[in-house]
């Protein structure tokens, strides 16, 4: 009797161990599985690279001067703007980009509030590139636009005592003007960027494999200023 319950015994450990070992090693299994798809899903976006994500282009019409042109916008604009019926009308644009390279980009495997898994994406700051793509004048007396980077006009328009350096104090002054409404525009336009983030980032999240992916954004922005690089400013304004 008592060789019979140690046999028993030893089957129901036997089943015991059995059962937890391959509880444990399912659990080792599942764990190296997540990991393995986090590291994919990675890698995988990581190799996307520099991502764009919203694009704003405006166009802004300049009638009267501002603090970025100082005593030059005194000294020309204001005369300009108001006797020979000019207007400045420039074009910039902001591009919203995530770089999904930076080492602040992560992925984590993550728990939700009803217990449900689900793949965190955590962003890096968004990169707002801001440039300057056309600057031109406008006639309104008659109705047309000026190749305004030709000297003669040039002089016409603001006088024979226009040099070379105000019409670089011209740019400078204009592509301040553009970086100071665009710093503006970038807090405004900050939902739109996170879900047009979301539209892209998500289903290619999911194609990569991540679990209910969600996103993180880490609520910064970081500028890049464009707007003095002038080669390709100065050939759209020569364009008539």
């Amino acid at each position: 009797m008592d060789s019979l319950l140690s046999l028993v015994a030893l089957l129901v450990a036997l089943a015991v161990g059995a059962g937890a070992g391959w509880w444990f090693s399912r659990g080792r299994s599942a764990a190296t599985a997540n990991a393995t798809h986090a590291h994919v899903s990675l890698e995988g976006m990581r190799a996307v690279g520099e991502l764009s994500v919203f694009k704003a282009i405006t166009k802004e019409i300049v009638t009267e001067t501002d603090y970025s042109f100082g005593e030059f916008g005194r000294k020309y604009l204001r005369w300009a703007f108001s006797q020979k019926k000019l207007a400045m009308i420039f074009e910039f644009q902001i591009d919203f980009r995530y770089d999904l390279r930076s080492p602040q980009f992560m992925i984590e495997r993550a728990i939700d509030e009803a217990g449900g898994p689900h793949t965190l994406l955590q962003l890096p700051p968004v990169r707002a590139e801001i440039s300057v793509r056309s600057l031109r004048f406008y006639d309104e007396q008659r109705s047309k636009f000026m190749p305004w980077l030709l000297p003669d006009l040039l002089n016409g328009a603001f006088g024979p005592g226009f040099t070379e350096e105000d019409k670089n104090r011209l740019l400078e002054g204009a592509c301040a003007h553009a970086q100071s409404h665009a710093h503006q525009l970038i807090e405004q336009l900050r939902p739109e960027v996170e879900a047009s983030a979301r539209a892209t980032l998500l289903p290619l999240a999911n194609s990569l494999g991540a679990v209910n992916p969600k996103l993180a954004f880490s609520g910064n922005v970081v500028e890049i200023d464009r707007t003095r690089e002038m080669k390709s400013l100065q050939r759209d304004a020569l364009t008539p």
